[in-house]
């Protein structure tokens, strides 16, 4: 690292996630990228953490220039990558309690209240259920599993 803490409590070689905010300033204001590194890594890592919070903070209280330019810019990109993660991970959770629930499409949809084409767009990450629908959605392969199980009269 070619910045050192001034007039801060803690060292450049302690967890970026330990720094406070006047830490996070020096290193962005007076270091080289090589230097801003574990703070991009800690922002990829945990994109709206304390860490991106604090540099958030820093960006809102510094002049317009291209070093808070960048950060903003770097935040939002990495709030969206994870955002398409989490899309993409739900998508996958839909389709998975749809195969493992032995229903068609149809049949789920009918089974969750909604219909086979809004399901569609839940399958393929198109648009994320609410909180509520994507448990209903993952407890059908249950429901269906005790169905099954239940002894025919």
């Amino acid at each position: 690292m070619t910045v050192f803490f001034r007039n801060v409590e803690g060292s450049i070689d302690d967890p970026v996630r330990t720094w406070p905010v006047e830490a996070l300033a020096e290193v962005i204001e007076r270091g080289l990228l090589q230097d801003w590194q574990p703070i991009l890594t800690e922002l990829r890592h945990d994109p709206w953490g304390p860490v991106a919070r604090k540099v958030e903070r820093w960006v809102a209280q510094s002049p317009d220039d291209r070093a808070s330019t960048y950060f903003a810019l770097v935040i939002a990109r990495v709030r969206e990558l994870a955002e398409a993660q989490e899309r993409t991970e739900v998508a996958r959770r839909v389709r998975l309690a749809i195969d493992q629930s032995g229903l068609t499409a149809a049949e789920f949809a009918s089974h969750i209240g909604t219909s086979a084409s809004r399901l569609s767009t839940y399958a393929n990450g198109r648009v994320i259920p609410s909180a509520a629908l994507l448990l209903r959605i993952e407890r059908v392969p249950d429901v269906m599993a005790g169905i099954a199980a239940e002894p025919q009269d």
